[in-house]
């Protein structure tokens, strides 16, 4: 059975591809109690997430362990406080306490913030001061627990504490907690223009913003579970995704437990590229996405058989066509690219019932009305390069779409200016209807999966006395996609040399997530600048170290 069927309508075209999609849900949609309760109340026995770790620890979820775990969380956080609209930073990794404490939150009406267990004090300290966060929930491990309490501490802010699987000082224990609280759980009435989550995007100008969904969002992800990623009612999907990111949204849970698919997670520190391949074969994955980072390293490593995996798919940053050919002749699979942003679910991708084009983002998902624009606000022609911008509908809603900054309205109307979404990315459409991405307006770096913006990475470069200038852009990398590199411009009792770029690089590095690392450090005697004394960050990405 998929549920999903109950909150939408969709036609397709004779070759099976999706030709209409429109939701249909009531407004007090809630995933937790209207997907994952529901899914246990008809399928009880349903396989819901197969989790494992590094470990060989196992453990097999039903929709009903989700549903009884959920309530048992929901339970304890409520008693402490935690109720409708309250902020709660997830620090989870790939700990199967994500999945029960985010539905633990939808079902509370809590306002769920996932983070990457990478990140420094000091962007903890920045993400607790703008959300106003009123708990954290965080893993035991990376000595996460010692950083949040030390961005507690610099933050002045008090706030209600879990860590876990282990006892930790200062953190009460989640699990254990969990295991004891009452396993029913009376339904809180939300509505679906609620705020459900806020996920922080990479700063290209300033720091990061904060994007919020409502709940609506799980159901926006039908299309990128259903369509692009192929996830089916009793299949088993693998998105290569820490919960931190937004891409656990749109691999780990939302789209593919909508239709009943099952979801794969491997918990993991280090990627090995054989240890993905044997898990995938072990439980029999049957779709896989991932960075094009790992399909780099797949085909570098060599591709072992896998048998059961009947479809693969990948985003977030430009896929070589080496890559593609190489994976596609191992395991006779194309690569199948898709578009999106924080900001909304997919958008673009190669769909079901369509020929992957290598190299293109395929079509427009069924959601949107997706267009390529130019400055002047024209519909650009055919091969013709300008943004990408979503229409919403001329009588209703944009689903899909986030609805707000956090704390920020005025860049929340400037992105909607004139009516339409402006993505801030470019692409162009071929005679055939296929769309070509070329590359973001802004400067987001996209290395080995992740996004960097280039404004974190500088504040830290000027703290160094060496640098009196600086400015950081994402250069081509073999593997990483790009690797960040820091153009410097000395201060005058410094000259250019090896130990000094070692120097930067590890004063630097030292306080940067290791995904913000520096990998090049080039010195130049003055910087590329526009006529109003803009840094042209293009000519630094295009000069030879």
């Amino acid at each position: 059975m998929s549920i999903y069927r109950n909150f939408c309508k969709e036609e397709f075209f004779e070759s099976g591809a999706p030709k209409k999609f429109e939701l249909v849900f009531d407004e007090n949609f809630n995933f937790g109690y209207d997907v994952v309760d529901a899914f246990a109340q008809q399928e009880p026995d349903k396989r819901a997430l197969v989790w494992c770790n590094t470990e060989n620890e196992e453990h097999i979820f039903s929709f009903s362990d989700i549903s009884r775990m959920s309530n048992q969380t929901a339970n304890v956080l409520k008693n402490a406080g935690i109720g409708k609209g309250s902020r709660v930073l997830l620090i989870l990794k790939r700990h199967y306490e994500y999945w029960t404490s985010l539905v633990a939150l939808h079902k509370l009406g809590a306002v769920a913030i996932p983070a990457t267990h990478m990140l420094t004090v000091n962007d903890l300290v920045y993400r607790i001061n703008s959300a106003k966060v009123d708990a954290i929930i965080c893993t035991h491990q990376n000595d996460v627990p010692e950083k949040v309490l030390s961005a507690l501490e610099i933050a002045k802010l008090d706030c209600k504490l879990w860590c876990v699987q282990k006892d930790v000082d200062g953190f009460s224990n989640l699990t254990k907690e969990s295991e004891c609280a009452d396993r029913t759980f009376e339904r809180v009435q939300t509505d679906v223009n609620d705020p459900m989550m806020i996920y922080f995007t990479s700063g290209t100008t300033g720091y990061p913003k904060g994007v919020i969904h409502n709940f609506s969002y799980p159901l926006a992800h039908i299309p990128t579970a259903k369509y692009w990623q192929r996830a089916f009612d009793g299949g088993l999907h693998f998105t290569v995704a820490e919960t931190g990111w937004a891409k656990a949204s749109w691999g780990k849970i939302y789209g593919q437990w909508l239709v009943g698919c099952a979801v794969m997670v491997y918990d993991f520190d280090n990627f090995e590229p054989k240890q993905l391949v044997s898990i995938i074969n072990k439980y029999g994955v049957t779709s896989f996405c991932a960075p094009p980072t790992v399909y780099r390293y797949l085909v570098r490593k060599g591709i072992p058989e896998m048998p059961n995996l009947k479809h693969a798919s990948t985003a977030g940053e430009m896929l070589s066509p080496d890559v593609f050919r190489k994976f596609t002749e191992n395991t006779g699979l194309s690569i199948c690219e898709g578009y999106g942003q924080t900001e909304t679910t997919l958008l673009m991708g190669n769909l079901c019932g369509q020929e992957p084009v290598e190299g293109s983002v395929g079509t427009v998902s069924p959601l949107y009305n997706a267009e390529i624009r130019l400055k002047n606000g024209k519909k650009a022609d055919v091969g013709e390069i300008g943004e990408i911008v979503i229409v919403p509908p001329e009588n209703g809603t944009q689903y899909g779409v986030f609805c707000g900054y956090l704390d920020n309205q005025q860049q929340y109307d400037y992105v909607w200016r004139g009516g339409v979404y402006h993505t801030g990315d470019s692409a162009y459409m071929d005679e055939n209807g296929k769309f070509w991405f070329c590359g973001r307006f802004d400067d987001i770096i996209k290395t080995g999966g992740f996004r960097v913006g280039p404004y974190e990475v500088e504040n830290v470069l000027n703290e160094h006395p060496a640098v009196a200038e600086c400015s950081v852009v994402g250069v081509a990398d073999a593997l990483r996609g790009q690797a960040i590199k820091a153009v410097v411009v000395l201060s005058d009792s410094f000259e250019p040399c090896a130990e000094l770029e070692k120097e930067i690089k590890d004063f630097c590095n030292s306080k940067l997530a290791e995904y913000k690392w520096i990998r090049i450090v080039e010195f130049v005697k003055e910087m590329p600048k526009t006529i109003s004394g803009k840094i042209q960050k293009s000519q630094l990405r295009n000069s030879k170290t």
